[in-house]
């Protein structure tokens, strides 16, 4: 149970506690901000039985303790009232001023907005908190400093809602606080939720650090001794302090690693501060003299920050016992930013070595925006934002020496979209380390990367299986649907004019207002929008061309019309997305086509006689007649089953024939060995039907071919 909640006493801590930095009006301005919110929240209660207000309360008292300036105290005293009571927006910018009813709607929760889901409905309450956050960060801060509030007093909540709450805070809040550098609030968020999501584990693991700390106080204070001992030796005046491990910490190393308990808490650490940035390396000095490092454990977050701006030099080393000790190295200022991150804005205004922190935090915030722009639904941009709150981060560089921080896991394709857009969309190779190397590589800490581009290249959507970074994935996404639109529509305009063709019409003589009585009928948004339909299978052109046809006799008489002979769409190869070749039966210039428009998918081409469409044949309506295109210059995919001898150096003489016959092979596999006999299946590059038909006749004068066919996958069927 909660102690019982003393209004006076808190209200008297909150204003002692302003006193410290606001001036008289500013600390009256937020009294009317109290009174203003307890009179709107009079008779409401807390689940625990206290007034409603002290809640606002609390959350206002945590953010002045931030020092946080009188508009947000004020939007954290007001910051339910929009929720939970009949007061609008207008009414707190009038009475509290524009800036503080900005803040409270950041922070109040979307309403009279119809979800398809709960997920739905928390993404998009998610999104427009994020997007509030990138105008401005006091946002999140009253929004954490509310979620603090609320994990503090989560008891007296159901357990399956604790544990969603507590789901949450882990998966949003506590990373949002880690990722503005609020250590102190990131730590403790993560302790509560742990304790509710996981109620079992957390009793078993906090009973068994309580019992093992009577076991390490003597390591303990053995480091500590030879510590303090040897850095005032060194002429380094610190102060030197264990560092407890939380519970939570100890619980995800032992899933993530596999590890012990033992193993874990017989790790020890320890923090030293010292008086400046010279003085951390020289303390990292004498400590390497006073026990042995172990390499590759040495981490400079000083040189090279966290994305968060936390700076601080890291080493572990082997103490008394063979027991590895973990150190952070890091002066005053260093650790006030650690702690309180981007709210050191507020605490240190004064102290310009901030402006790195709040450059990072502000470029971030505004990747935020720029996401939103390039994502489709809040559920999508949501997932986009989690990768960027793990900041799990690898380090390197581009050939002119700047660092780019990318999430752990990363490829020279993130690094790409990093640098700019456009590098990403016409990246086509890369080097690392001076040697090229697949897009798919996994960076690691320090490599030199330099970008490869060409000026017609384009995203490819196999990049979306091995991207790590938010950014990345959001612009491909966007790109290649911006490319599946445009090039739906250029196929859904030629579908339409063959249709209106065969009605004696021409797309192009069609009146203006045949198209708005058809747009306001089926509730298109444009024009552009019903030809990436038609182009997508989403409508059919045959119906859309009578609709418009229709149209267009009631709006004009007697329009201009075409009586050309019927003609069918031709197929160049090259179409992109809205034009597929059939995987089934691969079809290649010289054969007998038929095309089938398929919803979500475009045009499909298929050959007159592939057998996976003899089971579509009821879907009339949507077969088009199509051509190969005369004069085709590309090259197209074809498969080709071979039965041979099973003798050495066969495969050698085939691949040489098919290279005689100017052809590249794409894809060898084989059947399990049969005898004497061997079936292997090629997928080669092909101009054509009588390039094919070459390749046959060469490979059928190889002495060990007993029979040679085109082949049709069933299994592509």
């Amino acid at each position: 149970m909660h102690p019982p909640v003393d209004l006076a006493e808190d209200l008297e801590r909150f204003n002692a506690r302003l006193a410290t930095y606001l001036k008289p009006e500013e600390i009256t301005r937020v009294g009317s901000a109290y009174v203003f919110a307890d009179a709107a929240h009079r008779g409401q209660m807390r689940l625990s039985g206290a007034p409603y207000i002290s809640h606002p309360l609390a959350v206002a008292e945590t953010l002045a303790g931030w020092h946080l300036d009188a508009h947000a105290l004020m939007a954290a005293l007001l910051h339910d009232v929009m929720e939970d009571t009949s007061i609008t927006k207008d009414q707190i910018a009038e009475r509290f001023g524009k800036v503080a009813a900005e803040l409270v709607d950041g922070v109040s929760k979307l309403d009279r907005i119809e979800h398809q889901s709960f997920e739905e409905a928390q993404a998009e309450n998610f999104r427009k908190m994020l997007l509030a956050m990138a105008r401005d960060v006091r946002v999140i801060l009253i929004k954490l400093a509310d979620r603090l509030h609320n994990m503090r007093t989560l008891d007296v909540m159901r357990p399956e809602k604790r544990r969603r709450i507590a789901r949450e805070t882990l998966d949003i809040y506590a990373p949002i606080a880690n990722r503005l550098g609020l250590n102190a609030l990131y730590r403790e968020l993560q302790e509560m939720a742990f304790r509710h999501a996981h109620p079992l584990r957390y009793r078993v693991l906090s009973k068994a650090v309580k019992g093992a700390r009577g076991n390490r106080r003597e390591v303990v204070s053995k480091i500590l001794e030879a510590i303090r001992k040897t850095l005032p030796e060194a002429g380094i005046d610190a102060e030197v302090m264990g560092r407890e491990k939380h519970l939570y910490g100890i619980y995800r190393k032992m899933r993530d690693k596999h590890l012990s308990f033992s193993q874990v808490l017989d790790i020890y650490g320890f923090r030293i501060i010292v008086k400046d940035r010279p003085t951390c390396y020289l303390a990292l000095g004498a400590l390497h003299a006073l026990y042995q490092p172990v390499p590759g454990k040495f981490k400079d977050y000083i040189a090279i920050p966290k994305a968060n701006g936390y700076q601080s030099l890291h080493t572990t080393l082997i103490g008394p016992f063979g027991t590895p000790v973990e150190i952070q190295i890091r002066d005053p200022h260093m650790h006030h930013v650690a702690e309180s991150g981007v709210a050191s804005h507020w605490l240190y205004k004064d102290e310009s070595a901030l402006d790195q922190l709040q450059q990072k935090t502000h470029k971030w915030l505004q990747s935020l925006v720029e996401l939103q722009s390039t994502t489709g639904d809040s559920s999508e941009f949501l997932e986009h934002v989690k990768v960027d709150l793990f900041p799990s981060e690898v380090y390197v560089f581009s050939p002119k020496g700047k660092i780019f921080a990318l999430p752990r896991g990363s490829t020279p394709v993130d690094m790409a979209y990093a640098v700019h857009t456009d590098i990403g969309d016409r990246c086509v190779a890369c080097r690392v380390n001076f040697e090229t190397m697949p897009l798919r590589t996994e960076l690691r800490n320090g490599d030199r990367v330099e970008i490869i581009t060409a000026p017609n290249a384009a995203p490819n959507p196999a990049w979306l299986g091995y991207v790590k970074s938010a950014r990345a994935r959001s612009k491909i996404r966007h790109f290649l649907n911006t490319q599946q639109h445009e090039e739906s529509a250029a196929l859904g305009e030629r579908l339409l004019s063959h249709a209106l063709r065969d009605l004696g019409l021409a797309l192009a003589k069609l009146p203006a207002q045949a198209w708005d009585r058809f747009k306001r009928a089926s509730g298109a948004r444009s024009q552009r929008a019903v030809l990436a339909d038609i182009g997508l299978g989403k409508r059919l052109p045959a119906i859309v061309a009578r609709r418009l046809a229709e149209g267009a006799e009631d709006a004009v008489a007697g329009i201009a019309t075409e009586n050309r002979p019927h003609q069918a769409i031709l197929i160049h190869g090259a179409e992109g997305v809205a034009v597929k070749l059939g995987n089934c039966c691969r079809p290649i210039p010289g054969d007998p086509i038929v095309g089938l428009i398929r919803k979500g998918q475009g045009l499909v081409v298929h050959t007159h006689d592939c057998t996976a469409i003899t089971k579509l044949r009821s879907e009339r309506g949507n077969w088009v007649d199509v051509e190969w295109e005369s004069g085709i210059t590309g090259m197209f995919e074809a498969s080709i089953r071979v039965v041979a001898k099973n003798v050495r150096g066969v495969l050698a003489r085939l691949a040489s024939g098919i290279a005689e016959a100017d052809s590249n092979i794409v894809n060898i596999s084989m059947d399990e060995d049969h005898g004497e006999a061997t079936t292997l299946f090629f997928t080669l590059q092909v101009t054509d039907r009588s390039h094919l038909a070459r390749i046959l006749r060469t490979l059928r004068r190889v002495p060990e071919v007993v029979r040679i066919t085109r082949y049709v996958d069933p299994k592509q069927h």
